[in-house]
């Protein structure tokens, strides 16, 4: 959730850090902090709010120093204040940290009983105070984390750096992400390759468990027992990690406009060079060797599966479970053997997705995961992983990520409907087409932007605001709803159209604008009734549909929303962007922070 960074340079580190912050500020903007050594001596500033905040400051009171780490927080344990940021101290030693430490009140009592004083609310402060109390003793630097690692239970990636030592960092992950960059006389640490594509293309990823003592010259990674190893070095594309707005307003705006493009690029690496088959990566997937299907994820990506479910059954006639990944593995539920997992996460880091992937793990016929970071532990921990495709994406409200998501999973769902005997070669190749038609149909929907931006402006004076949909277009109801609400804060519920009788008709009013999606497809009229329904009681409807659509049932509808013809299987995709641009437009005219809004972060790694 939050984002750290090291860096042992050849220059002064401050601005390096703070450089770096900014690309890992998608992972937690409640506060952020830099610590350097400088003549021996360590140092640190911090602040509260957003990176610009921390800027400022240095600006004043400025860091000196060749080493350092930095932190940009989700706050946990403890509110959002300059006590409570990272980096935590404690006498010769400064820690950042990403993740939970599950027996900090534990450790927390011990050191009390020690006589060692707790300033913060925070479990980071634990590490800072155990490691100093490790070096009292006695302890070198290195062996006084090593052994303050080995004393912490839960999900961390750690940095720590010590007074007197400008060529030192010790770095630890368990469960958390954390990858090293080697330079040219400098090595860096970082959540994550974004951080670090400015200073270096070369990447190791540290493996779960591992600690690594890192000086500029030198990398020495041992697992968890203690015994050193060599993890690979890997060239990483720098394009995959450049990070800007290219004349957008907002990250997000930019990533909804991206969509025909990455769709596209996502086709592209899975259809055959004639476009009429789909190649999966080794060691590939046979359909036919499975009973069922149990998808699981969390928020956007949940979504992502609840439409794949419909795809999978209708047209592969595999039945299909999903779950949200935080109760899944609570649940402990039975597992067939001739099961396919398929987990679904953007980052390939969310904690609760990949405890649910290690619950499967051994039970499961095949763990499969659709990511997009090719690197990630939930892709590296899978039989089989596909990546969607879709780039960076920097806000944190999922976009581009999302329809790429969709893309992937419909592709799935085709070849196992062609493996099963459920769909002719014919039948396949001709929804294949109808998914190589998708790039065009989205630019198409993007035109809508400027009617969408003008229809957002009466909803920014909505307090409540409903979604509703039938079929597949239920998710993307569930969708839109939580598109808007994240980045508006205006309350949304998505519903499907038939249960709005069934006791949430009762918060229809005059008030409440009903958002309904409603292509023209073999559930039009079934949705058209449920609207009517909501018309009769005063609400305000606005209609998402095409123009057959339109023709027949936009009488009395307070606003129409005119969409491309799509075939009915793909419409998920092609309507997400009128979700997108709706929630996007509606957060602008309420001048909340699009990219970064309230409370979240784009990268979920603790539970």
């Amino acid at each position: 959730m939050c984002g750290i960074v090291g860096v042992l340079g050849n220059h002064e580190v401050a601005p390096i850090l703070v450089e770096a912050l900014k690309r890992l500020e998608y992972r937690g903007y409640d506060s952020a902090g830099i610590a350097t050594v400088s003549n021996g001596k360590l140092d640190r500033r911090r602040a509260v709010g957003k990176l610009v905040n921390l800027s400022d400051l240095l600006v004043h009171e400025p860091l000196a120093g060749k080493a350092g780490i930095g932190h940009t927080r989700w706050a946990t344990h403890g509110a959002p204040t300059v006590t409570n940021a990272h980096p935590h101290r404690a006498g010769p030693v400064a820690v950042v940290h990403n993740g939970i430490i599950e027996n900090f009140r534990e450790l927390r009592e011990a050191l009390g009983a020690k006589g060692y004083d707790f300033v913060t609310q925070t479990d980071t402060e634990t590490v800072a105070l155990l490691c100093q109390s490790f070096m009292d003793a006695g302890k070198p630097p290195v062996e006084a984390a090593m052994a303050t690692i080995d004393a912490l239970d839960g999900a961390f990636a750690l940095c720590f750096l010590f007074d007197g030592q400008d060529d030192l960092l010790v770095a630890a992950r368990k469960g958390s992400p954390l990858a090293i960059g080697h330079g040219d006389g400098e090595m860096f640490v970082g959540s994550d390759a974004i951080a670090l594509a400015p200073m270096t293309d070369q990447i190791t990823y540290l493996d779960e468990g591992d600690r690594a003592v890192i000086t500029r010259t030198s990398l020495a990674i041992f697992d968890a027992t203690g015994a050193q190893v060599q993890r690979e070095r890997r060239t990483i594309a720098m394009d995959a990690a450049r990070i800007e707005k290219a004349g957008h307003k907002h990250f997000m705006a930019k990533e909804i406009a991206e969509q025909p493009t990455v769709i596209a690029e996502a086709l592209s690496y899975y259809l055959s060079a004639d476009g009429n088959g789909i190649v999966l990566p080794d060691p590939g997937l046979d359909f036919t060797a499975y009973d069922r299907i149990v998808m699981v994820a969390c928020g956007t990506a949940f979504y992502a599966c609840y439409t794949a479910k419909y795809w999978f059954e209708q047209v592969a006639r595999i039945p299909v479970e999903i779950d949200v990944a935080s109760e899944f593995r609570y649940r402990e539920p039975p597992v067939a053997p001739n099961t396919l997992a398929i987990f679904v996460s953007q980052s390939g880091e969310t904690a609760d997705t990949l405890a649910a992937l290690r619950y499967m793990a051994g039970k499961a016929a095949t763990i499969l995961s659709v990511v997009n970071v090719a690197e990630s532990s939930i892709a590296r921990e899978s039989d089989l992983a596909l990546p969607i495709r879709a780039g960076v994406e920097v806000g944190v409200a999922s976009t581009k990520a999302f329809s790429c998501q969709l893309t992937v999973l419909a592709l799935l769902a085709l070849e196992a409907a062609l493996q099963r005997g459920e769909m002719t070669a014919d039948s396949h190749a001709v929804r294949l087409a109808e998914l190589r038609s998708l790039p065009g149909l989205l630019t198409r929907a993007l035109d809508l932007d400027e009617w969408l931006n003008a229809v957002s402006n009466d909803l920014a004076e909505s307090r409540d605001v409903l979604f509703l949909g039938r079929g597949m277009m239920y998710p993307l109801a569930l969708e839109g709803a939580l598109k808007l609400k994240e980045i508006s804060y205006i309350h949304a519920e998505g519903y499907a159209s038939g249960e709005l009788k069934h006791g949430p008709i009762a918060l229809i009013d005059s008030h409440t604008p009903v958002i309904v999606f409603a292509p023209h497809d073999t559930l039009f009229d079934k949705t058209v009734s449920n609207m009517q329904e909501v018309m009769a009681r005063g609400g305000r409807v606005l209609l998402v549909s095409d123009r057959k659509g339109l023709a027949l049932a936009s009488d009395g509808v307070w606003q129409t929303v005119t969409m491309p013809e799509v075939p009915d299987l793909f419409a998920p995709i092609l309507y997400a962007i009128p979700a997108q641009l709706i929630a996007y437009h509606t957060a602008v005219a309420k001048g909340t922070d699009v990219d970064q809004p309230r409370n979240l972060a784009k990268s979920v790694t603790v539970e």
